[in-house]
């Protein structure tokens, strides 16, 4: 079994008190799409509220290691197209994240219409990923340059970040002594 097989949904490992969203719509926010800790099955969205940018503040229970992304919307014209990503940035806001590029932010992905309409894994740079407390997503546009942007589904795949294996190393270090 390769690595790849043994990503999981990361959503059972939000924390939905420090997770929020900047210019959301105030009747379909993002708890909507992650209030139930797993990939959304119900009828609620995400969307963006004065204009077509979104930023998402996922916050995790502990640190994790993020490999890909879904992001799934039934509207193509007001699905994501630009998201910027930045790892571990509490405070992030969108001035931070308007005009930056990489290496300022961790990737730039550019998601297919295909993409965001069947929600496709898209692969992330794994290695700028690794110890994940808290993902930030900007939406930075739509595919039809609309006023609102859509999600109906995320979901963030990868797996969570050992700790048992570290406090094990230092277990045998005191009995070293």
């Amino acid at each position: 079994m390769s690595s790849k097989d043994a990503d999981v949904s990361l959503l059972e490992f939000l924390d939905l008190q420090q997770s929020n969203c900047l210019n959301e719509s105030s009747s379909h926010t993002l708890s909507s799409i992650i209030g139930a800790k797993k990939r959304n099955e119900g009828s609620g969205y995400l969307l963006s509220d004065a204009d077509e940018q979104l930023l998402l503040n996922i916050a995790f229970n502990q640190a994790v290691r993020v490999r890909s992304l879904v992001i799934q919307s039934s509207d193509p014209a007001k699905a994501p197209k630009t998201i910027k990503l930045v790892a571990n940035n509490s405070s992030i806001g969108f001035e931070d994240v308007e005009s930056a590029d990489e290496p300022q932010v961790a990737q730039v992905l550019e998601l297919s219409e295909e993409d965001v309409a069947q929600g496709k894994p898209i692969e992330l740079r794994f290695v700028r990923f690794q110890k994940v407390n808290s993902l930030h997503l900007f939406v930075a546009s739509n595919h039809g340059e609309e006023d609102e942007s859509r999600i109906d589904k995320i979901d963030v795949l990868g797996v969570p970040v050992e700790t048992t294996k570290d406090l094990s190393g230092l277990r045998n270090q005191e009995h070293d002594h």
